[in-house]
């Protein structure tokens, strides 16, 4: 874990603010750290490794440097952040790299660089990212398929968060096709991944042809009936955010049911472990995910912008800071100055045995959109 800093109180005047400093000069050291690298994962080594831009990774650096801009009004995040969206387009387009997460990699780079600056370029890149997306869709199964080559059939939980790329596009042009394709998608995951008790598949397999559901499997998580941590954030961040866009409430109900699993099953300090049943759910001694822990607390929050009881809002809102708390205080670098990343003690993919006890750039930058919402901010890339 990261040094604790024992000054951060547990009230949110307390906490935050001292938080947000630090995170204000951890984060400038990192432009400089990271420089153009595409970063994804730091070791042990505290270095973050430089991926391809058409991995699916490739945004969440550039939207932490926009969110940080938006924030501070500083021109260095801006800077670092502007030429992403043209990056990437030319690694994807040129080489035809798309997949189902262009929302993760043109969200937090053309959408929210057009919606910051007014760029028109970048507002083009994000409606042919979407127009793509909207072609992955499969009419007989209503699902929109994951990824290239083989398992045309095959779609997976973290498409609930790229589902906000479809209703900006409908709402941008304006063009309904694209809400109805997010929402058709949308309700399969209600249907198939989201179970009674509120734990969440990561990948179902359906038949291409008929669209017929065939079966569940385990993917990044333990098993095919495991309930892996990351897949339940990415289900109540994204199904709290097609409400946010559509107002359908059965959207708000399921991201509701998926955060009260994943509340039930924290551990003490509030932050997850990889698989909430991972090991018959004897989990002492099972890696934690940090990074599931971060996109869980900023979902939390926007749940608790959606529900209409101050109660209820106070529930998520003060779950959400209770992570935060923990992320802040026990798993953040700020006592190190020379590791390139924010969050420790993230896990990738455990059954295949990679990224296990890391820092991973999804987690740094769910953290900073979390905290960022805290503090008011009014944008939102997802």
């Amino acid at each position: 874990m990261g040094t604790q800093l024992p000054d951060f109180g547990l009230k949110l005047e307390e906490w935050l603010p001292a938080a947000w400093d630090r995170l204000a000069v951890k984060t400038k050291a990192m432009v400089a750290q990271i420089g153009d690298k595409v970063p994804h994962v730091a070791g042990q080594d505290g270095k973050y490794d430089s991926s391809n831009l058409d991995w699916w990774t490739s945004g969440f650096w550039p939207g932490l440097l926009w969110i940080m801009h938006d924030m501070t009004g500083e021109a260095v995040y801006r800077e670092a952040a502007w030429s992403w969206d043209e990056r990437i387009e030319q690694c994807t387009l040129r080489d035809n790299r798309f997949h189902h997460d262009v929302g993760f990699q043109y969200l937090p780079t053309a959408v929210i660089k057009y919606k910051l600056t007014g760029d028109a370029d970048a507002r083009r890149r994000g409606l042919a990212a979407a127009n793509f997306l909207a072609g992955r869709f499969n009419l007989a199964g209503r699902f929109l398929r994951a990824w290239n080559g083989d398992h045309t059939g095959w779609s997976i939980i973290d498409s609930s968060l790229n589902l906000s790329l479809l209703l900006w596009a409908a709402e941008e042009l304006p063009d309904p096709r694209f809400r109805h394709i997010a929402i058709a998608h949308a309700d399969t995951v209600l249907a198939h991944f989201i179970r009674e008790d509120g734990s969440v598949r990561h990948i179902v397999s359906f038949d291409p042809e008929s669209g017929a559901f065939l079966e569940s499997l385990g993917g990044q998580g333990a098993g095919p009936d495991s309930a892996w941590s990351r897949g339940q954030s990415w289900a109540l961040h994204g199904m709290a955010n097609v409400y946010r866009y559509t107002g359908e409430i059965r959207f708000l109900q399921a991201a509701r049911r998926v955060a009260h699993f994943f509340l039930a099953n924290l551990p003490e300090d509030h932050v997850p472990h990889w698989d909430f049943r991972a090991n018959n759910g004897l989990l002492d001694g099972e890696p934690r995910d940090t990074s599931a822990a971060a996109c869980a607390a900023s979902g939390l929050l926007e749940i608790a912008a959606a529900v209409g009881s101050p109660a209820e809002a106070n529930l998520y809102a003060r779950a959400a800071e209770q992570i935060l708390v923990s992320l802040t205080r026990s798993y953040a670098t700020w006592n190190q100055p020379e590791h390139e990343a924010i969050l420790v003690e993230g896990t990738g993919h455990k059954p295949a045995g990679q990224n296990v006890n890391v820092s991973l750039i999804y987690g740094d930058y769910y953290y900073v959109e979390a905290l960022a919402k805290l503090k008011g901010w009014q944008q939102r890339i997802f």
